[in-house]
């Protein structure tokens, strides 16, 4: 397995049996329930992305925003569940059938034992783009560590929710971000928490048989949304509410995940991914609507 860099820089963007996913023109009501104020980020609109509505035991987990093109999702966002950090790691890896097929049922499916590539690796990543990667791990923007039920835990366990994560970084900084997120919102978030993880890319891939399979993330981000928390929580961790985020680089060396208000993440984005100007990722900046009418 070797890295390549292509010659033109690809666009920067940011479970098991019983599993599904719905491919979704626009998000369907019952998947709203993960989007803060049921909007999904704005500014990628014009981009040739594909909305999956993750579905486990037919019930809706999370949504995705797939990239068709570099096999990695762009961002997957979800509501956080307050939990103890245990990991479910009996799980098979999934694949989603709807990207290959418009007939495909929006059920996830566990990957066939042989000619798995014939039919859909051309639209999603499937197993052997991991297999060789020495340097690389998949990485989950839906942790299953942020959720607490067993099916929640499953539905994160898909290939259409994960990106390849320099090892270091995946077991160093950032899975350490990920347990100071849990500890954060299970202590002082009151309400639901809405969270989105994403990635940014710039042509470096994974390739397979000598054909570009899979966008390396340049950073990753994240960002919550909590509405509703402690506001006699400590100063240090009350100014990171409502809302707040970080981004770090998916490295061996330099990968410190910086913290930073999701106006700043965004600045951020802006100049390094593809993105419109007008590119927000909580609606109103997480800004309830009663606090707004409170304003003098």
């Amino acid at each position: 397995m070797s890295v390549y860099r292509t010659d033109q820089m690809l666009m920067c963007l940011l479970i098991v049996a019983m599993a599904g996913a719905e491919v979704q023109e626009s998000i369907s009501p019952e998947c709203k329930q993960f989007l803060y104020m049921g909007t999904l980020p704005r500014g990628l609109e014009e981009q040739p992305l594909k909305k999956i509505c993750q579905f486990y035991a037919g019930k809706p987990r999370f949504v995705t925003l797939y990239d068709t093109f570099t096999h990695i999702p762009v961002y997957s966002a979800y509501t956080f569940k307050r939990s103890d950090g245990s990991k479910k790691v009996d799980v098979p890896w999934m694949y989603e059938p709807q990207l290959s097929m418009v007939s495909g049922s929006r059920e996830m499916q566990q990957f066939p034992s042989v000619d798995v590539h014939k039919s859909f690796e051309d639209s999603q990543a499937v197993l052997d783009d991991y297999s060789n990667t020495v340097i690389f791990e998949r990485g989950q923007l839906n942790p299953d560590e942020h959720q607490a039920d067993l099916g929640d835990k499953a539905a994160t366990y898909t290939l259409t929710n994960v990106v390849p994560q320099v090892r270091e970084f995946n077991i160093g900084p950032w899975k350490e971000h990920e347990h100071t997120i849990r500890k954060r919102l299970n202590n002082y978030c009151r309400g639901t928490a809405f969270a989105i993880t994403g990635v940014t890319t710039s042509g470096h891939t994974i390739r397979r048989h000598n054909i570009n399979r899979l966008g390396i993330p340049t950073y990753l981000w994240s960002a919550y949304c909590c509405p509703d928390y402690d506001h006699n929580a400590p100063f240090s961790e009350r100014s990171k509410f409502p809302a707040f985020a970080a981004h770090g680089l998916n490295d061996r060396e330099n990968n410190r995940v910086q913290e930073m208000t999701v106006q700043q993440l965004e600045d951020f984005l802006k100049r390094v991914t593809y993105v419109g100007s007008s590119f927000q990722i909580f609606y109103d900046n997480c800004v309830p609507p009663s606090s707004a009418l409170n304003l003098p």
